[in-house]
Order: C-alpha cells, then sequence, then structure tokens
C-alpha cells in the first residue's frame, strides 16, 4: 500500500539522520564507515571531514589507524571511484560490483590504449608484479610498457585496476601522510577472499542510510544496473515522493520529524550524501547544483543551512596558517554565520592544531 506522499523536508530530515547529521553520534569510525557503507576517498583526505563532521569525539588519528590496521582500506567501488570502506565491506562490494567495473572501463577513455594486449596476460602479469612487492602507477607502467610493448601502459594500468581487486595502500589516506598511490592486491592485503554478498541486505543497509529510495537511487549510488528485481524480492514499505515517484524503506524504519531544526553544519567534498540519489534535491537545491557539482567532475564540500546545501567550504592553508573558506549561495542570518564560525573553528582545531585558524565568508 503506498501512503501519502512525502514532503521534501521529511526526506531531508530523515536522510541527514540517517546519515548521522541531525546530531553526532555517539559511534566508533569504524562502526560509521560500516554504517554508511563507505566514504568516497578519491582525494585521499576526504573523509576525516566526512566523519568529524557526524561523529562526538572523532580524532583525525582513528581513521589513519584504521588504515594502518588494515580494518580499513581504500578501493575502487561504487561508481567506479576510490572509496574508503571496513575490510569486511571492500571483500563483499568489490566482488558485487566487479562487472559494473568491468562494464565501465570498456567504455572508458582508456579501453582503446589496452586492445593491444590480451587481458588474461595483462591481469596474470598484474598480479605477478604485485605479489613480489606493492608498486606505484608509475612503476606498474615501466613493467607493463616492457612487457606489453603493443598497448598504452597507462591503459594497462587502469585496466588493471579495473579487473583486478587492488587496494591503495597508506600511508596515502593517513591525515598528514602524503606520497603517490601504491597498490597492492585486495585479498593478499587483507588476508583473506572477496565474498559474494546478499543483493537484498546490500539493500537493506543503502536504505538504513540514504532511504527511502528508489532502485534508481541506488543505482546512482553504486553504478550497478538490475536493482529493480532485487527491491521487488524484498519485503519493503512503499511510500511516495511529492512528484508521484514510488520510494521504498525497510519496514520498521522511522522517518523524521520535518519541523525538527538542523544547525548549521561542514560536510565534505565529494561526500556520498549529495551523490546518492538520482534526485539530489533532498539536500541540493536545483538552482545550485552546479555550483556543487562541477562539469569536470568536481564535487565540493558544501555547508548545511536549515538541513539543506547553501554554499561550499574548503581549507585554505598558508605557513602556519590555516583557514575554513566558506562561499555562501543565499545571505546567511547571523545565527548560521555564528554556528559556521564556531563549527569551522572546531574543525580546524581538529585538522590542524598546531595553526592559527580562521573562518572567512563570501557571497557566491
Amino acid at each position: 500500500m503506498v501512503n501519502q506522499p512525502l514532503a521534501l523536508r521529511t526526506l531531508n530530515r530523515t536522510l541527514l539522520d540517517r546519515q548521522l547529521l541531525l546530531e553526532r553520534a555517539d559511534m566508533g569510525a569504524e562502526a560509521a564507515v560500516a554504517h554508511l557503507l563507505g566514504l568516497q576517498s578519491q582525494t585521499p583526505t576526504s573523509p576525516y571531514p566526512g566523519l568529524w563532521t557526524r561523529l562526538a569525539g572523532f580524532d583525525f588519528a582513528d581513521l589513519g589507524r584504521l588504515l594502518t590496521e588494515r580494518r580499513a582500506v581504500r578501493v575502487v567501488l561504487m561508481r567506479n571511484t576510490v572509496h574508503l570502506v571496513t575490510a569486511a565491506d571492500a571483500l563483499r562490494l568489490r566482488h558485487w560490483l566487479g562487472p559494473m567495473l568491468e562494464r565501465a572501463f570498456r567504455g572508458s577513455q582508456w579501453a582503446r590504449g589496452a586492445a593491444g594486449a590480451e587481458p588474461a596476460a595483462v591481469i596474470a602479469h598484474g598480479r605477478a608484479l604485485l605479489r613480489e612487492q606493492p608498486r606505484t602507477p608509475a612503476e606498474l607502467r615501466t613493467e607493463f610498457a616492457a612487457r606489453f610493448p603493443g598497448a598504452d601502459p597507462a591503459s594497462l594500468v587502469n585496466a588493471l585496476r579495473s579487473w583486478v581487486p587492488l587496494a591503495q595502500l597508506p600511508p596515502r589516506g593517513v591525515w598528514g601522510a602524503g606520497g603517490p598511490p601504491v597498490y597492492g592486491l585486495l585479498e593478499d592485503w587483507l588476508g583473506r577472499p572477496l565474498t559474494a554478498p546478499d543483493p537484498a541486505d546490500l539493500v537493506r543497509r543503502y536504505l538504513a542510510a540514504f532511504g527511502p529510495a528508489t532502485p534508481a537511487d541506488m543505482q546512482k549510488w553504486c553504478g550497478l544496473t538490475g536493482l529493480k528485481a532485487v527491491f521487488a524480492g524484498m519485503d519493503l514499505r512503499a511510500c511516495t515522493a511529492e512528484d508521484g515517484r514510488v520510494l521504498y524503506d525497510l519496514p520498521d524504519a522511522v522517518l523524521t520529524d520535518p519541523s525538527v531544526p538542523v544547525t548549521a553544519r561542514f560536510v565534505g567534498d565529494f561526500d556520498n550524501l549529495v551523490l546518492s540519489h538520482a534526485d539530489r534535491t533532498r539536500i541540493v537545491p536545483e538552482g545550485f547544483r552546479s555550483r556543487v557539482m562541477t562539469v569536470n567532475g568536481i564535487v565540493r564540500g558544501v555547508i548545511l543551512v536549515d538541513g539543506f546545501a547553501g554554499g561550499t567550504w574548503r581549507f585554505d592553508r598558508a605557513k602556519g596558517a590555516a583557514a575554513v573558506a566558506v562561499t555562501h549561495f543565499a545571505p546567511l542570518s547571523a545565527a548560521d554565520r555564528a554556528a559556521l564560525t564556531a563549527e569551522g573553528l572546531r574543525l580546524l582545531a581538529a585538522a590542524d592544531p598546531g595553526a592559527a585558524h580562521d573562518v572567512t565568508f563570501t557571497a557566491g
């Protein structure tokens, strides 16, 4: 049975609640990464403000330890982008998303350059190289150029990333550490094989973090097709959006009161909060979309004003100083400006404790 349509603010508040953004959660970093089904990490540092804004007492060093202790890992997953996920989810999700990653490579700019080498030979040679030792993309290109002179070595590295489960190893991804990506075999790094997940369980977990939602929403989150049949075979509660779309939710899930106040908040760049629905207006008003998501694929960090994206933000750093630079799309109230200033200073204290701190505001 389809119930009365859900107002946009109900969807907004419910999503914020499930994304741990109404109030900071009393939850450890590993549990939060699992609940969120990972955080996008193509910019290696993005998960740090993403978790800081969601968790009470989060320390940036906590996430670095998860990576170095192999309890979390950075790997190409949803939407063919690097995500930071728990070790267990890396093995489940990489198995589940393998066909999507292979399909994405076939349609990519790299496919033609890799055509001069047999895929099975590339996979075998790449695995052998990475079993010897972890290697950077540059080192892999050198090895592939010598072994497959008829193919473009950069294309072969991108092919290997799609065809073979690879982990990006620390220290890359550890706050304060740098260096190029270093690839290792995911299963060797974690000491466990890939595992086939139950798609219905992944639907339940997606809805717990992003629902109510449609199969098209979940497809936007992960990049995988064929989800409508999985939804259809499950015992889910149906509801409707104001535009008539049928949304699905867990049978016992709670919808959040649309009148719940939301304090001004920072959300990190490339955050799945703004990337995981076909209709993103429950967070990003349509008129602001191009300012948040650029044509060249950049997804800027956003400020939440009354629960919706009301501007963007970034770190600005100079010698001995660090600032949070806010660009707001509409005039900010005195209360919102004060809340963002206080929140920005707390964020800088966690991210750059030894620097002089400032929060700046620009209309844009």
